[in-house]
């Protein structure tokens, strides 16, 4: 008998008062996630962090200083020791990148994601699923070339934003798109 009724005064529709998006203000993007998107992600992140680069920073010259260490005490080239440090320099390296990779696993499947960025927040959907956040979520954000990266309130930056400058369609988008960032979020 409850269903396909509608209780007076009740709105069972996930759109709210706050939902609603001024749409001479929003701009729109349309792309689909690489990984190189997430790596510019993480890249910034990084720089704005700074202890991921300390720690592989130093765990790198622990490796060099094993390496030199071992190679000098025994006054050759040890093949394993080598083949080691070589494969410790690679990880250091490409941590990242594999990084990227693993997220655009857990997303690239979903397909082509719209984002709405606008006064209320920045609404992202696919065809599996919408997420919306409002501007308290984010501490900043940080231009690049190609993207606009912005960053979460945590301590840690644990959830971050990529969003592709090739999303967006429009002439005077990208202006529109710094213009709610500038005035909503600060640049970090």
């Amino acid at each position: 008998m409850a269903e396909g009724r509608n209780a007076e005064g009740t709105n069972n529709s996930a759109e709210t008062s706050d939902d609603v998006v001024d749409e001479q203000t929003a701009v729109h993007l349309v792309y689909r996630p690489r990984s190189a998107d997430t790596l510019v992600g993480l890249r910034v992140r990084e720089r704005i962090k700074r202890t991921g680069l300390l720690l592989r920073g130093v765990f790198l010259v622990l490796w060099v200083g094993h390496w030199l260490v071992s190679t000098v005490g025994r006054g050759s080239i040890d093949a394993v020791s080598t083949v080691l440090f070589l494969f410790v320099v690679l990880v250091v390296w490409g941590y990242p990148r594999l990084q990227a990779a693993h997220v655009q696993r857990i997303t690239g499947w979903q397909g082509e994601y719209r984002a709405t960025v606008s006064p209320a927040g920045i609404t992202c959907r696919s065809d599996h699923s919408t997420l919306v956040q409002k501007w308290s979520v984010f501490r900043g954000y940080r231009e690049t070339a190609g993207h606009f990266v912005l960053l979460s309130r945590d301590p840690n930056i644990m959830c971050l934003d990529v969003l592709p400058k090739r999303g967006v369609h429009e002439a005077e988008g990208l202006n529109r798109l710094r213009a709610i960032l500038d005035q909503h979020t600060t640049r970090v």
